[in-house]
């Protein structure tokens, strides 16, 4: 709606202001492909893929990610960070003519990268305003430090494969289904079956886009600007009259035509770029 666009304007006045912030120290992207990742289920799950072979992948879902961080050796300032993706994934099953069943389960990846963090070892106290720090009983989360934390931001993966094998596939699977921790048990419509002796094994290959970067604690001269009262006015909805609210929004025409291939690859509709 026209009346909501906001419109901020600083003063001609600026001035040089310290900041605390992150400072990413290094960051790298990748895309990857696991093969034939075992899919830990559930005891109907597994009754399940007992029964047929005809599966497919409905959708997935990244419910938690472990991140690990350790220094190498003899590279100072260098980290290998461990990062273990945890997966949900929702399949279809068809037992018969017209009958699909669901069922989910966990699939587990993990990789290895090495990113430079920097050195430094400082203990950071903080006392936030309002409270009364210089009496009060010290706490395990009183101080902090100025160690490297890592950031991993990762889309959803896309599923690009699946088997069910009766014998066991060499896959590159790092845990048991001992050790997928309790939170992600509990994303799953059942308990997972520990006893998969001499049944069927269904496995899955997934392709992951993630960004991963390092970053620590750091202050920052920079060049602001005051901020000023915007010039925005704020309007109210009418309960009496939600039609009106309605009829100032704009119709989604974009929503009606989605793009082509063309399109998205930066070719109009007449063929020129």
């Amino acid at each position: 709606m026209a009346e909501n666009k906001s419109l901020f304007h600083g003063s001609n006045c600026s001035e040089n202001v310290c900041i605390d912030c992150n400072r990413i120290l290094d960051s790298c992207r990748d895309k990857d492909c696991f093969e034939d990742v075992r899919v830990y289920l559930s005891s109907y799950g597994q009754d399940i893929i007992e029964k047929t072979t005809n599966i497919r992948v409905k959708k997935t879902k990244v419910v938690w990610t472990q991140l690990g961080v350790e220094r190498v050796q003899f590279n100072r300032g260098f980290y290998q960070i461990t990062v273990r993706f945890y997966t949900k994934l929702i399949f279809e099953a068809c037992l018969c003519p017209g009958k699909v069943e669901e069922f989910d389960g966990i699939a587990v990846t993990e990789k290895r990268i090495i990113l430079y963090g920097s050195e430094g070892n400082v203990n950071i106290f903080k006392c936030e305003g309002g409270e009364q720090c210089f009496c009060e009983c010290p706490t395990s989360d009183t101080a902090t430090t100025n160690a490297p934390t890592v950031v991993c931001e990762v889309t959803d993966p896309i599923a690009l494969g699946l088997k069910v094998a009766k014998d066991e596939i060499k896959c590159c699977c790092c845990c048991c289904a001992e050790d997928i921790p309790e939170r992600v048990c509990e994303s799953l419509n059942g308990m997972l079956c520990d006893d998969d002796f001499d049944r069927k094994k269904l496995y899955v290959s997934l392709g992951f886009f993630s960004v991963i970067r390092i970053e620590r604690p750091a202050q920052y001269m920079i060049t602001a600007r005051e901020y000023t009262v915007p010039d925005k006015v704020c309007v109210e909805t009418n309960d009496e009259d939600p039609c009106s609210v309605f009829a100032k929004m704009s119709f989604p025409i974009n929503e009606f035509y989605p793009p082509s291939f063309r399109d998205s690859n930066g070719v109009n509709n007449c063929g020129c770029k």
